[in-house]
């Protein structure tokens, strides 16, 4: 099996056009088109994670944060990414990483820990705009169905908690075939009026080539008439944070115990207690500050991320409970999540957790 294989396996949860435009997720060293011997999952990439899949003989390292964030103008070895990058070269490993794209993804990191926190009725607490399309593609009436079913068995279609979503209107259209063409149907050098169907559906932007795709294949115009239109409709189903809720009210204090034993964790931070009781819970794995607003005016009781920041714990004004749980240890979930990945699509492919201690930052 290919690396890249893999690599598409992750992508088709997490497609790399969810990133935030800051971000470098992607294939980071080495070429995915060698064979897979085995992969290594991490949250960093440290000299001590490459030495370990050195070690084992995996030429695979998956993490979640990118090792080149910046562009390098050399590679000298002079810091730890630079010595990374030659180590994983001279040794043939490849590395790849899934940052904000599986953050925003459905079913990503902030997910994971919603379902770890027994959260239901989850949802994305700030939706991405400018990620959806809309197909609309005029069809005969005689191939109507074939053309709309294969645009929604590619992903087209899904609107909330529907799918196989389209809007259909009967008109007619007409044509005149040229010398050279082959017309399905009228006779070249004569005006033709054909019964059509105008079909639209709604699609993400990173679907785009293969609904295309297939609905070309099926299409039995020589030259079919289809527009794609940007939308500026949020994507419900992506975005930063989620937002969801406890099946019964839990105490405050029991609540925040559940926090640290979900993460693992010793302590953790929290702001003043407003409320005896917790309901409705929301969440971003890492640096998830920027979120506060948008969970207070979701009428949240809580809002748990990775960091906050001393002064960020004044924007809370009384009005939410903040608490930070550490940026490491919200994202722990992601090596659950790929390997979840990896091993339902490829069961019997060798798939390893770092040994290595990789969060930087120590307690006392």
């Amino acid at each position: 099996m290919k690396i890249s294989e893999i690599i598409s396996a992750i992508e088709e949860l997490a497609p790399i056009h969810l990133k935030e435009e800051y971000d470098n997720p992607g294939l980071q060293v080495g070429d995915s088109s060698v064979e897979a011997t085995g992969a290594l999952l991490c949250v960093d990439v440290t000299e001590e994670v490459v030495e370990e899949a050195i070690e084992c003989g995996i030429n695979l390292i998956i993490s979640h944060h990118p090792i080149l964030f910046k562009g390098l103008k050399s590679v000298t070895g002079k810091n730890y990414i630079e010595r990374v990058v030659i180590k994983a070269i001279k040794h043939d490993i490849v590395i790849y990483s899934a940052h904000t794209n599986l953050d925003n993804a459905y079913g990503g990191v902030n997910y994971r820990i919603a379902q770890n926190l027994n959260l239901s009725n989850v949802r994305v607490l700030s939706p991405l705009n400018n990620q959806l399309l809309k197909l609309v593609v005029f069809v005969p009436v005689a191939a109507a169905d074939n053309v709309r079913l294969a645009m929604l068995n590619s992903g087209a279609g899904k609107i909330g908690d529907y799918d196989m979503c389209s809007y259909n209107m009967s008109g007619y259209g007409t044509f005149r075939a040229c010398e050279g063409a082959n017309p399905y149907c009228g006779e070249i050098g004569s005006i033709h009026t054909e019964n059509e169907v105008r079909i639209e559906v709604v699609l993400p932007i990173y679907l785009k080539n293969k609904v295309v795709d297939a609905m070309l294949k099926v299409h039995p115009y020589q030259e079919p008439a289809y527009d794609i239109i940007k939308l500026e409709n949020a994507n419900i189903y992506a975005g930063s944070g989620v937002i969801g809720e406890l099946s019964d009210d839990v105490t405050t204090e029991d609540f925040l115990k559940r926090i640290k034993k979900v993460f693992n964790v010793e302590s953790i931070k929290y702001s003043s207690v407003l409320k005896e009781k917790i309901k409705r819970v929301a969440l971003c794995g890492g640096s998830g500050a920027f979120l506060i607003n948008n969970a207070i005016r979701a009428n949240a009781d809580v809002f748990i991320t990775g960091e906050i920041g001393y002064h960020n714990f004044f924007t809370a004004e009384n009005k939410i409970l903040l608490v930070e749980a550490g940026h490491y240890e919200t994202e722990q979930c992601i090596k659950d999540i790929f390997c979840d990945i990896i091993t339902k699509k490829f069961p019997n492919f060798a798939v390893r957790y770092t040994n290595v201690r990789i969060n930087p930052i120590n307690y006392l």
